[in-house]
């Protein structure tokens, strides 16, 4: 992933607005330290904050087609780049190895349902100089970051950018640019591209569990996402999903370096140069000292043989980066930040060592009804809507956690059970099956489509222990203590008289806890402007479902560890 910044449309000069845009891309530059880019173009303009990890030599943004006329500025990968090569014209002329060119070309023959055709995670801007058209697009389900901004007093000039920090200086409207959708200038409309069967959560699924094939898509999701020309890893709390993702990326690295790599459906080879030069797959976890995530991960990686890298953070340490993480995730939503932390502080571990991509395990509890607090549907009904509601969210929540935490070092983090086939399995399951109770775990049928016990001849995944652990939330997971500091340090901070007051203050979203209130004073210190507010959305569980508001997993009632239960 890379950092992205244009501007359609100024109402001046462009090339006296080029200090000021690199100015503004420098702000993304942690998102992309490897190089610089800047192309100006009439009264546009587009930056680009470099990330290499395929096409390294050559990928250098924003790119051009031979004349010039087309300028793309991209964040992101395409996973399906060497098919859609294949798409092109005989003689397109290909400037580098990059994986984002491919839009470039296609868009010169189809135009903007080139989007429809890209298989990854992306956020990009395409300026068409012979026609003054600009598009920009986001990935259907919002892995990748952008914002589009708007100043009143340049009415017709439209901002893009990775992150609300390259805008809130100059925009005084800014939204999240919104998953699966597409702006074209021509038009000035932004309309939604991805249709997939399940988006409509009042129509529920019927589909019987097929274990098979939510194993294989899974393991397909994993493959493609090994693409890479650098050093690569995972995540590993030690959980159900990160330990998924960590043992199918270890099968696919042993079949890159037996050379037994099946071929896609396309016929291309999953790229295998990375294993060159680091062929054992490495894994990274953190926690507080004593903590149930280190103690699983290390389960894990002594099962998976992987070389695993454990990294323990102090509380003081943790309370020490909050406001480096609100600056960088750009939100006060108190479940981000509260696993926000942890994954940032790792994330800075992992860039030292030389890695710039990882694996995580981002989205299973949204497709699944993983989260503890599902345990509460009423119905299969209702637990399908919720999924649907929760998946369409992703944005706000653990994609922006997953994205901003990681590349605040400069490193990419790529979600399978995100990919788009994979959500078109697990998605239309019957919900009857997802539910939740005494005697059936969440996420059962995940864990069943990956338990070999049936099979003595099979290759376990796992080991039984983690393959059956109960969800622990990743800020939950790093130690129990870290959610518990964090409210008595908003004690502390702030006062009953100045809580009282709260609705005073901020009349909209206003915070309800202390914890809450302190967060938004410290997004209030970094992003003073109204217009940063309009992108943050809070993550709760269902209090019509009877649950707590507070989105810890340990204040629903059947975690093993609730609160009320140590009371």
């Amino acid at each position: 992933m890379c950092g992205i910044f244009g501007v359609y449309n100024l109402p001046g000069d462009a090339h006296a607005f080029r200090q000021r845009a690199l100015f503004l891309s420098k702000k993304l530059r942690h998102r992309g330290p490897d190089w610089s880019g800047c192309t100006v173009a009439g009264n546009h303009i587009l930056c680009h904050e470099r990330l290499a990890i395929v096409g390294v030599e050559s990928g250098a943004q924003p790119l051009t087609n031979d004349d010039e006329t087309l300028i793309l500025s991209v964040n992101g990968e395409i996973y399906n780049h060497k098919a859609l090569r294949k798409l092109c014209p005989e003689g397109t002329n290909f400037k580098t190895q990059s994986d984002c060119e491919v839009i470039l070309h296609l868009y010169k023959h189809m135009g903007a349902e080139v989007v429809k055709h890209l298989d990854g995670m992306f956020s990009w801007v395409l300026l068409d100089t012979k026609k003054n058209r600009i598009l920009a697009a986001r990935d259907p389900i919002g892995i990748t970051t952008l914002y589009q901004g708007w100043n009143s007093k340049q009415p017709g000039t439209l901002y893009f950018a990775s992150e609300l920090k390259a805008l809130n200086e100059e925009c005084d409207r800014i939204i999240a640019f919104p998953p699966g959708h597409i702006f074209d200038s021509e038009t000035g409309e932004t309309t939604r591209y991805f249709q997939p069967t399940w988006w409509d959560g009042e129509k529920i699924p019927a589909n019987p569990v097929d274990y098979k094939l939510i194993r294989e898509s899974l393991e397909k999701a994993v493959r493609k996402r090994l693409m890479s020309e650098v050093p690569y890893g995972v995540l590993l709390s030690g959980g159900l999903d990160s330990s998924l993702i960590a043992s199918i990326a270890a099968r696919e690295t042993q079949k890159m370096i037996d050379g037994t790599v099946p071929l896609n459906k396309d016929g291309d080879d999953v790229d295998e140069s990375a294993v060159d030069s680091w062929p054992r797959l490495h894994s990274f976890s953190i926690g507080l000292e004593g903590s149930p995530d280190l103690a699983a991960a290390r389960v894990a990686a002594d099962f998976l043989k992987t070389v695993h890298h454990e990294y323990t953070f102090t509380v003081q340490d943790g309370l020490d980066a909050i406001a480096d993480v609100v600056y960088h995730l750009e939100t006060y939503d108190v479940t981000t930040i509260r696993a926000s932390t942890p994954m940032y502080l790792l994330s800075r571990k992992i860039k030292a060592m030389g890695v710039k991509m990882v694996l995580s395990g981002e989205g299973a509890d949204e497709i699944f009804g993983g989260y503890l607090y599902f345990h509460a549907a009423p119905s299969a009904a209702d637990l399908h809507t919720e999924t649907v509601s929760r998946v369409k969210n992703l944005h706000y929540a653990d994609c922006l956690r997953a994205n901003k935490s990681t590349m605040a070092w400069g490193v990419e983090a790529r979600v399978p059970f995100l990919d788009k086939s994979f959500l078109e399995v697990a998605m239309n399951v019957d919900p009857k099956d997802k539910m939740s109770f005494k005697g059936k775990m969440e996420k059962h049928i995940l864990r069943k489509a990956f338990d070999t016990s049936d099979d003595p001849t099979a290759q376990p995944y796992l080991p039984d222990s983690i393959l059956w652990r109960q969800k622990e939330q990743f800020s939950d997971g790093v130690g129990y203590s870290w959610i518990d500091s964090l409210k008595d340090t908003a004690l502390a901070k702030v006062s009953d008289e100045t809580f009282a007051k709260a609705a005073d203050r901020w009349p909209k979203d206003t915070p309800q806890t202390k914890e809450a209130y302190w967060y938004r004073e410290v997004f209030e210190r970094w992003f003073p402007q109204d217009a940063c507010t309009e992108s943050v959305v809070r993550w709760i569980p269902r209090g019509d479902w009877g649950c707590p508001a507070d989105p810890s997993g340990r204040a629903q009632k059947v975690h093993d560890s609730a609160y009320e239960k140590k009371a």
